[in-house]
């Protein structure tokens, strides 16, 4: 299935990105709304609207876009102080846009996350 989501178009060059990393897996860009100094999404090419529609025999797919971001941690220097991965599913989860994706959030010291509003 084609991805109609933001993030599809993005992937099919129909809207542009400041995309960091491309593979034939994956894409990786900076978010427009960043909430920490480094900001990244990573995003499969594979549609897979969120978490709980991940089939097991495609499992494989987290662990790319986390393997892709602790490896772009350590490309770009910020591994060793530390950053942190969020996958949000569903609305009260956080998730906005319905592809899965990663955020990679690093380049300052991390406040605590998870308290209900």
């Amino acid at each position: 299935m084609t991805d109609p989501t933001i993030f599809g178009k993005i992937i099919r060059r129909e809207i542009p990105a400041d995309i960091v990393y491309e593979d034939e897996h994956l894409i990786a860009f900076r978010d427009i709304a960043p909430q920490a100094p480094v900001h990244v999404l990573f995003v499969p090419k594979l549609h897979v609207a969120t978490l709980n529609d991940l089939q097991a025999d495609r499992a494989e797919v987290v662990g790319r876009l986390a393997h892709a971001a602790a490896a772009y941690a350590k490309r770009e220097g910020f591994a060793e102080n530390g950053y942190r991965i969020v996958m949000n599913c569903n609305g009260d989860g956080g998730q906005t846009v319905f592809q899965i994706h990663l955020h990679l959030l690093a380049g300052a010291q991390l406040g605590r996350f998870g308290t209900p509003r």
